[in-house]
């Protein structure tokens, strides 16, 4: 579980150190080009050793230790988030989640399920384990798209370190020149709420991309004229360019006007 956790977490630690980053650097107005190399070298250094971190650890055997369950047959299964939903009695206790049970719908007599009519969703779509109440749906968009994202690095990762730094230093080169994004305001925490709307875009857009109906777009659209797996990475350094680009050239403007005045 916690291997799991870890893993989900990889984007998320990504995608927020360089939001916090670049923020800290902007608002205490750090020397741009240093600060956007510090935070790339930073950024890939902490991805690729965590990563390298999980590979090893998945290796250590795990500790000869038995869980002990909570609870036995009879066990009631509630949601204290809302008290007058559905109820489910396990009758063999959390053992044997799968097997016969009770269920208690309000407004309904109570229903008994064998083992093998608990296992046939057709008949109630019901989870096997404690259930709780919903999550907005831009939280769990959000956790689904982190999800995505921490399994395509981890993917890429278990290909070669080559295939993994390629597309993580274009998704760090991308997300690092979008620091104009916190200038817009004079406010910190606005700039900081801007930046996280357009790292939330970046994040869609990365799912949306390494999606499989996109995927076979740009291989129908390229055929063959460039490998499949430097696609994406293609875009986010051609975006991330072109979003230097018109950092400097307000920098310049920047500059001219001062000498003018």
């Amino acid at each position: 579980m916690l291997l799991a956790a870890a893993h989900w977490s990889l984007s998320l630690a990504l995608y927020g150190g360089i939001l916090l980053g670049m923020s800290f650097t902007v608002r205490d107005k750090v020397f741009a080009p240093a600060a956007i190399l510090c935070i790339v070298v930073l950024g890939l250094g902490f991805t690729s050793g965590i990563s390298f971190a999980l590979d090893s650890w998945e290796n250590v055997p795990p500790a000869r230790s038995s869980a002990r369950l909570l609870g036995g047959p009879g066990l009631i299964l509630a949601s204290s988030q809302r008290p007058s939903s559905m109820v489910i009695v396990l009758l063999d206790g959390p053992a044997e989640p799968g097997g016969a049970r009770v269920l208690a719908i309000p407004g309904q007599p109570l229903q008994y399920q064998s083992e093998f009519a608990a296992r046939d969703q057709s008949i109630i779509n019901l989870p096997p384990v404690p259930f709780g109440g919903e999550s907005p749906w831009f939280l769990r968009s959000l956790a689904i798209d982190l999800q995505l994202s921490a399994e395509n690095l981890w993917r890429l990762f278990n290909e070669g370190f080559v295939p993994f730094l390629t597309y993580a230093g274009a998704l760090v080169l991308l997300l690092c020149s979008l620091s104009f994004i916190f200038k817009f305001s004079a406010w910190p925490l606005a700039s900081l709420f801007l930046g996280c709307l357009t790292f939330r875009g970046i994040l869609a857009l990365e799912t949306f991309f390494n999606s499989p109906e996109m995927q076979n777009s740009f291989d129908s659209f390229l055929q063959d004229r460039l490998p499949i797996s430097l696609v994406v990475p293609a875009i986010f350094c051609g975006v991330g360019l072109l979003a230097y680009l018109y950092s400097f050239l307000v920098f310049l403007a920047k500059r001219q006007g001062e000498y003018e005045n």
